[in-house]
């Protein structure tokens, strides 16, 4: 019987900078889910990757000195193995700077142009460096970004723009006729009413103020902006091809069953996305979950703190699958979850050493103790087996329900719901009391097969979720994992030989002691010295009048770019009020790049005469104050128009 299959994806990670534990949450859980739907017979395809073009990246890799690639190729290296250390297998890692995905971008871009979906234009408007976004004046928040809250910067520059208002009215009618096209449904009812339904812009597709991205094969001037670009990993890393030459895995696995993507860029996945494909005239993805955060408690993460958690770091104090089960477990459906190394060492404690580890250590021991480690099942039953065996057996359901609806920690829960019960259920047979009479002991043994057959269950349910976990506690029972479609019966466990348990599953930590690996870890930087007040050496007084000689006005620069064979030179072109912008150039090269001068308002000398530096002309300059980290560029505060005067 051929299986059917089941097409799973995260967001591609921004090759940027090392990932925090927040960072993790969302591959943890499309491990699991890709695991769980293996279990339950499918053909699991589960790709993710890492997202490496854009302006961010580009500045990154010019403050280390780096080229972006090589910059891309060691963050990469980083995420994969991060991924690594928790328990994460995925059956396909895509980088977008593979070959393959850069030559369909480029084709799809194309495509799009020729179909009257691109158009040329120019953008002016707010733009957001580490969002990689594009903000119009209404749509900021107290004029910063409105999804990170972050410093935007003016830009004006050519672009091509994607047609978004062509699809609108469809992709409206989708989201009716899919009511499960985006789940929770308060990130779909987000999305529906406020941007389809007050109306789509057209969407900047492309930049020309940095280089560091897929060129338009015919206007190379151009890159392809980061979201077109990053979106369609999902289709060109299975075998698509804007010709029509898809692969057979592409019609095997096509359209995908869910894309599981953080809360922030559920715009981009379910406005941007399905327009895209809409154009592409390929069907949409069944399902879009938008999972909500996990958050550092207690304030930003900040590395001059020593608070920034890291995957790899928890991972050495705690174990893989303590991490995984505390990301899986302690993050809602529809709400932010919150860490810290205290949440971390309590949760880990109470329901992995104490409910899950201490169940199974004690059974065994007691098997052993009782009957030598063998299990077998007498048939001496009494009504307190009921309620174990009704736990156990209604447990599979109950997970199946909440992972096909994404609630993950619920899942969770209705699995802990079996150890919690045979906890109780061995303080309500108390075997150590039924071990003093002989007459009893066929009760006895019955009693350690529900207890072995209820942690086989639970066990074999928890294996998508803790997988190192599960494979030892299964060998320590000595079985192997149940087949998911077998675990809503009960006693098909035979009986057999168990083992000792010497190696504890999970060991009580302690908090102090957690505290103290972790910040030998990471011990946390110390405080800056709070730089010394310049010694000010002041200059002959001057006259109002000759003051006055000054013509010092406000200058809007409107493009810039380095100077040919010099590392200190920018060549500004700024509007000063003239028909003309002027051309001056500056030695703040490295203080400020090209692509952070445009935009600014800064203030100029406007009255002196032009000199060539470095065979570029310059008719003015641009004043800047001298800092302790070298040059800050002299900004008014408010609102101003090029050549309004300065005095």
């Amino acid at each position: 019987m051929t299986k059917k299959p089941y097409y799973i994806t995260t967001a591609i990670a921004y090759a940027s900078s090392k990932p925090h534990i927040g960072n993790a949450y969302e591959i943890v859980l499309a491990d699991a889910l890709a695991r769980f739907k293996r279990s339950q017979g499918y053909d699991v395809f589960f790709q993710t990757g890492t997202d490496e073009h854009g302006e961010k990246i580009e500045l990154k890799a010019q403050a280390r000195g780096i080229t972006p690639q090589q910059h891309v190729d060691e963050i990469s290296d980083t995420i994969k193995g991060i991924w690594t250390a928790l328990g994460v297998e995925a059956d396909k890692f895509i980088r977008t700077t593979d070959k393959d995905h850069e030559k369909q971008v480029q084709k799809i871009f194309k495509r799009f142009y020729d179909q009257g979906d691109i158009y040329k234009g120019t953008y002016e408007g707010w733009y957001c460096t580490p969002c990689e976004s594009f903000w119009t004046e209404s749509q900021l928040v107290e004029g910063k970004c409105p999804d990170c809250g972050r410093e935007v910067k003016r830009a004006t520059e050519e672009a091509y723009f994607f047609r978004m208002s062509r699809y609108a009215d469809r992709l409206l009618a989708y989201y009716e006729e899919h009511p499960e096209f985006s789940t929770p449904v308060s990130r779909k009812n987000e999305m529906v009413n406020n941007f389809l339904k007050p109306g789509l812009q057209d969407l900047c597709v492309t930049r020309t103020s940095f280089k560091w991205g897929i060129p338009v094969d015919f206007d190379p001037r151009h890159v392809v902006y980061v979201w077109l670009d990053a979106l369609s990993n999902y289709i060109t890393g299975i075998g698509y091809d804007a010709d029509g030459n898809h692969t057979e895995q592409y019609g095997k696995l096509w359209p995908a069953d869910v894309h599981i993507i953080g809360k922030d860029i559920v715009r981009f996945h379910t406005i941007y996305w399905p327009i895209f494909l809409m154009a592409l005239g390929e069907p949409l993805p069944k399902c879009i979950f938008g999972h909500p955060w996990l958050l550092q408690d207690g304030g930003k993460m900040s590395k001059s703190k020593g608070n920034v958690l890291y995957p790899d770091d928890l991972v050495k104090i705690f174990g893989t699958d303590a991490v995984r089960y505390y990301l899986l477990s302690q993050v809602p459906f529809d709400n932010d979850g919150l860490v810290n190394l205290d949440m971390l060492t309590e949760v880990c404690n109470n329901a992995l050493a104490n409910t899950y580890g201490n169940l199974l250590s004690r059974t065994l021991a007691m098997s052993h103790k009782y009957f030598g480690g063998h299990v077998e099942n007498k048939g001496v039953y009494e009504e307190v087996d009921d309620s174990l065996r009704t736990v156990c057996t209604a447990a599979y359901q109950k997970v199946v329900a909440k992972l096909d609806a994404y609630q993950v920690a619920d899942a969770i829960d209705e699995v802990f719901a079996i150890f919690n019960r045979a906890n109780k259920y061995i303080d309500e047979t108390a075997p150590w009391v039924l071990a003093r009479e002989e007459s009893k002991k066929d009760r006895l043994a019955t009693v350690m097969y529900n207890l072995t057959e209820a942690l086989i269950i639970g066990t074999s349910l928890l294996a998508p979720f803790l997988p190192t976990t599960a494979a030892k506690a299964l060998a320590d029972l000595g079985v192997e994992a149940r087949s998911f479609d077998t675990l809503g019966e009960w006693g098909l466990y035979a009986g057999g030989e168990v083992g000792k348990g010497a190696e504890k599953l999970f060991v009580r930590l302690d908090a102090k002691d957690v505290h103290a690996r972790f910040e030998a870890l990471h011990p946390a930087e110390p405080a800056k010295e709070e730089p010394k007040k310049p010694t000010v050496v002041s200059k002959p007084p001057i006259t109002i009048d000759q003051f006055a000689q000054m013509d010092l006005r406000v200058g809007k620069i409107l493009a810039c770019e380095k100077v040919p064979k010099s590392n200190k030179l920018l060549c500004s072109q700024v509007d000063v009020g003239e028909e003309k912008p002027r051309q001056i150039v500056s030695g703040i090269a490295k203080f400020y790049s090209p692509e952070d001068m445009v935009g600014k308002s800064v203030v100029v000398v406007a009255n002196l005469p032009p000199v060539k530096l470095c065979g570029v002309v310059s008719e003015g300059m641009i004043l800047c104050a001298t800092t302790a980290e070298g040059l800050a560029l002299i900004q008014p505060s408010g609102p101003c128009e090029g050549g309004n005067e300065v005095r």
